[in-house]
């Protein structure tokens, strides 16, 4: 049986209340829409770089990063510092009066991204994020229409909610006026595939039939991630979003890069998402492992767009608040000085070949995909690519059994999602791969 690799670190026991107690008080005062992981739900109650603790002292391997949002590492030393310092000093002031915080995370921030922008505006979400991006491009433009992706999640706020494209995450009120939505140019399921190296233009293409015949012929904004993370990390193909922005630019809109997962060096190769497909967008949106799990985000775009904020006045509380501020400069300063990108880039090489050779062993396993340390395995299960849902819970669930935790998303929620914190070892891609040879033969037996 697969062993967790040595770790030092070992937590303090918790004395806190029991599984049960702490179920019990969920379901008694907080809203039954929550949902949890697993048929018996863990309590974690500790964590330490790329490994966590529930409360009878058990680690586990974290190959999901609190949904892709801890970027260097549970509770990682340096990150801890600057935040205990900041806390003792001064928890909360607002933009409406100066801190340095918020000034110098803005320039190091900017220092990693293509010139021109250049202009950042800190939110406490994604969701929240996305919503001031989609205000911005409509009052800069003076359109109204916006184009997402089909398969795309941007959030859970109203706004974020009506970019989304999947049936689960809305509800029936009114939402996502003046958003459409382009089909999702995934090659596996889509029309075009994998062995078609001009499917990126032909799936562009809709983009333009949709401005063509959905819009006035002109839009705000088209919004994408350059690697749908919930949908089941569905890689845009080569040359997708160059022909997007173009037709989109045309159209007077700007483009939207959704780097909420993508970004930070995670996919290896560079980092930023977009960077992969050779565009720059007008605008990105960050958030997630941004902060190293703490509620921070951020739009980033020009100074032309920004200024269109000036017309009335835009206020956040929280945004920019100096501790948020001092987790986000010292993760990013980690990510930046311990070369945590290139180690997604080599890392995830050596990750994405083992998965490759577990496909060739298991019948089950459609598609591996991604980049770094964000990949994807689909799993089907017949020739017909019929999705195997159930198979993957099961999987999923013996996984946790194992001390291997990973994530799971896609339409039929058939693709396991492995994006761990970026500071995982050598060691941990041997157990990730060695526990998911034993899950796969056990549950496919």
């Amino acid at each position: 049986m697969a062993e967790l690799p040595n770790c030092e670190f070992a937590p303090q026991p918790y004395t806190g209340p029991s599984k049960k107690e702490v179920q019990e008080l969920r379901k008694e005062y907080l809203t039954p829409a929550l949902v949890t992981y697993y048929r018996d739900p863990i309590m974690l109650v500790d964590g330490h770089m790329q490994y966590l603790f529930d409360e009878t002292g058990k680690r586990y391997l974290d190959a999901f990063a609190g949904i892709v949002s801890v970027s260097v590492g549970h509770c990682h030393p340096r990150v801890m510092e600057a935040v205990n310092e900041q806390n003792s000093r001064l928890q909360h002031t607002t933009t409406i009066y100066l801190h340095p915080n918020i000034a110098k995370f803005a320039e190091k921030l900017v220092s990693t991204l293509p010139e021109g922008l250049d202009t950042v505006y800190f939110t406490n979400s994604g969701s929240e994020a996305n919503d001031l991006a989609i205000l911005m491009a409509r009052a800069y433009t003076k359109n109204y229409d916006v184009i997402a992706l089909r398969n795309g999640y941007h959030g859970g706020s109203q706004g974020a909610m009506g970019l989304t494209a999947h049936y689960t995450w809305k509800y029936s009120v009114p939402h996502g006026f003046g958003v459409h939505h382009a089909q999702v140019p995934d090659r596996y399921r889509g029309h075009f595939g994998y062995d078609d190296p001009e499917s990126g233009p032909k799936y562009a293409l809709d983009v333009k039939d949709l401005i063509d015949r959905g819009t006035s012929g002109s839009i705000a904004a088209f919004i994408a991630e350059p690697m749908q993370g919930v949908g089941g990390v569905i890689e845009m193909p080569d040359n997708y979003l160059r022909d997007a922005y173009k037709y989109v630019r045309s159209a007077g809109g700007i483009c939207i890069a959704d780097e909420v997962q993508t970004g930070f060096g995670r996919t290896g190769e560079n980092f930023w998402g977009f960077e992969n497909h050779s565009v720059v967008p007008d605008m990105v949106v960050m958030a997630k492992g941004i902060g190293n799990g703490c509620p921070l985000a951020a739009v980033v775009t020009t100074k032309e767009i920004a200024q269109c904020l000036t017309e009335a006045i835009h206020f956040n509380t929280f945004g920019g608040n100096p501790v948020s501020c001092a987790q986000g400069l010292a993760s990013l300063e980690v990510l930046l000085d311990d070369g945590m990108q290139e180690n997604c880039k080599q890392l995830g090489e050596t990750l994405f070949a083992g998965l490759q050779a577990l496909q060739k062993k298991y019948t089950c396993i459609g598609d591996v995909r991604g980049k770094g340390l964000m990949l994807g395995v689909e799993l089907i299960e017949d020739e017909n690519k019929t999705p195997a849902t159930k198979l993957t819970a099961d999987v999923f669930e013996t996984c946790k059994d194992m001390g291997l935790i990973i994530g799971k998303g896609g339409y039929y929620g058939n693709v396991l999602r492995i994006k761990p914190p970026m500071c995982m070892t050598q060691d941990d891609v041997v157990f990730m791969l060695e526990v998911l040879d034993e899950a796969f033969a056990k549950e496919t037996a």
